[in-house]
C-alpha cells in the first residue's frame, strides 16, 4: 500500500486541522494550565469532538460511531500534536473504545460504545504500575471473592484517570509479575468502594492519575475478554496507543520544525537572516528528512494495524522509537535555534518540548522499543 493518505483521509486531516487550529491552539493549553483547571481539558471541546465524529472514530457504526480505521485515528492524533490539544481522545476514543470494540461482550459494547461516541463517557486505561513502562510487571492482584473478584494494588500514570467514568484495569489473576500469562482485564467503576484516585499534573500540563485499589469488589461481568487471557488484548491496545502517540509526536515535531523554519527566515544577525547561514541550513535539512522518514514509518504502522492487527508489533515499535527520537531532535533544535527566546515561558516552543518528553515515555521510550524489536526478532 502506498505510504500516502487517500482522498478521504486527506479530507479528514484538513477538517481536523482547521477545527483544532480554530478551537484549540496552543493558547488553549496555556489558559488551562494558568487557570489550574481541575479537569485539565475542555468538556465543551470534547463534546465538539463527538459532534465532528472524532470520539467515535474506532467505534462501529452500529453503536453510533464512524467505523473508521487506525490510519484515520492517527490522522487526528497528528493534528492534536500540532496544537498540543489536551483531550481524552487517546485514552477514551482509541484505547478504551478500541479495546471494548475488539474484545468486549455485546453487553459491554452496548453499555459503553454509544456513550463514548456521543461524548458522554470518558474512559482510562490503567496498565503501568511503575515510573517506566513495563506492562508485564503487573502486580495488582485480582482474587476470587464471592461472585466476582477483589482488586488490591495500585496503578500509576493513568492518563485521564482523574476524570474517568470507567477504567479498564489490568490485574493479575495468576502467575507472578514479569509473566504474561495470568493477566485479566476488568471494566471498573472508579467510584467503587476501595478505589482512590489522585490527580497528577504531568510536566506538559496534561493530566494523569495514581489509582489505588484496597479490596475493591467487582463482579464477574466486569471481566473484559477471558480470565487469565488478557495479555493479547493488552498487546493490541498498547500497539494502538503506541502508534497513536507516535502520530502525535510527528505532529508536534513537524510543528516545532515549521515554527523554527519561519524564525530562521525572520531573525537577522550580522545584517543577514540566520536562515542564510549554511550550518543552520544543514541542520534544518537533516531534521526535515528525519521527520519525513518517521512519518512514513508511522503511517506504515497504522496501515498494518488496519490490515494485520495481530502482526503489527514490530513496525509499531519501529514507529514509536523513531517518532520519539525524531520529535526529540525537532524540539531540541527548535529550542537552540530560537536561542534565548526559546527558553522563555511566553514562547510556545517550551510547550512542545515538554509534550514530546512525555510522549517519549508513554507506552515505552525509544530504548524500550529498540529492545522490544530485538526480542520480537529473537536477537
Amino acid at each position: 500500500m502506498p505510504l500516502v493518505l487517500n482522498d478521504e483521509q486527506g479530507l479528514l486531516r484538513d477538517s481536523a486541522r482547521g477545527f483544532l487550529a480554530k478551537n484549540a491552539p496552543v493558547s488553549h493549553l496555556r489558559k488551562l494550565r494558568d487557570q489550574r483547571d481541575e479537569t485539565g481539558f475542555s468538556r465543551a471541546l470534547w463534546k465538539q469532538f463527538a459532534e465532528m465524529g472524532f470520539a467515535g472514530i474506532l467505534i462501529p457504526e452500529e453503536f453510533g460511531g464512524a467505523g473508521l480505521g487506525y490510519v484515520e485515528a492517527g490522522v487526528v492524533m497528528e493534528e492534536i500534536g500540532r496544537t498540543l490539544t489536551p483531550s481524552p481522545f487517546l485514552s477514551t476514543a482509541l484505547l478504551c473504545a478500541g479495546t471494548i470494540a475488539r474484545a468486549g461482550s455485546e453487553a459491554q459494547k452496548k453499555e459503553h460504545l454509544g456513550k463514548i461516541a456521543a461524548g458522554e463517557r470518558i474512559g482510562a486505561f490503567a496498565i503501568d504500575e511503575h515510573s517506566k513502562h513495563n506492562p508485564a510487571q503487573i502486580a495488582l492482584s485480582a482474587k476470587r471473592s464471592g461472585n466476582g473478584f477483589s482488586l488490591n494494588g495500585a496503578k500509576g500514570i493513568v492518563v485521564d484517570g482523574h476524570v474517568a467514568d470507567f477504567l479498564i484495569v489490568a490485574a493479575r489473576t495468576s502467575g507472578e509479575p514479569g509473566e504474561t500469562k495470568g493477566i485479566t482485564l476488568f471494566i471498573v467503576d472508579p467510584k467503587t468502594k476501595g478505589i482512590e484516585t489522585e490527580r497528577t499534573i504531568m510536566v506538559d500540563s496534561h493530566n494523569a492519575a495514581r489509582i489505588s485499589f484496597d479490596n475493591a469488589q467487582v463482579n464477574a461481568d466486569a471481566v473484559l475478554g477471558e480470565v487469565d487471557q488478557g495479555w493479547k488484548i493488552i498487546e493490541g491496545a498498547l500497539n494502538v496507543g503506541r502508534a497513536a502517540v507516535a502520530s502525535e509526536l510527528v505532529g508536534a515535531g513537524e510543528e516545532a520544525f515549521a515554527r523554527t523554519a519561519n524564525y530562521l527566515k525572520e531573525r537577522k544577525q550580522f545584517g543577514k537572516r540566520i536562515g542564510e547561514f549554511q550550518a543552520l541550513q544543514h541542520r534544518a535539512a537533516h531534521l526535515y528528512c528525519e521527520i519525513e522518514i518517521t512519518r512514513a514509518a508511522v503511517l506504515k504502522a497504522l496501515q498494518t494495524l488496519d490490515e494485520h492487527f495481530d502482526h503489527a508489533g514490530s513496525i509499531v515499535s519501529v514507529a514509536k522509537a523513531r517518532a520519539g527520537a525524531s520529535a526529540t531532535l525537532a524540539v531540541q533544535e527548535a529550542m537552540q535555534m530560537h536561542g534565548g527566546f526559546g527558553m522563555t515561558d511566553e514562547f510556545d516552543i517550551g510547550f512542545f518540548m515538554k509534550r514530546v518528553r512525555v510522549g517519549q515515555e508513554l507506552f515505552g521510550d525509544s530504548n524500550f522499543h529498540a529492545d522490544q524489536l530485538a526480542r520480537l526478532n529473537r536477537y
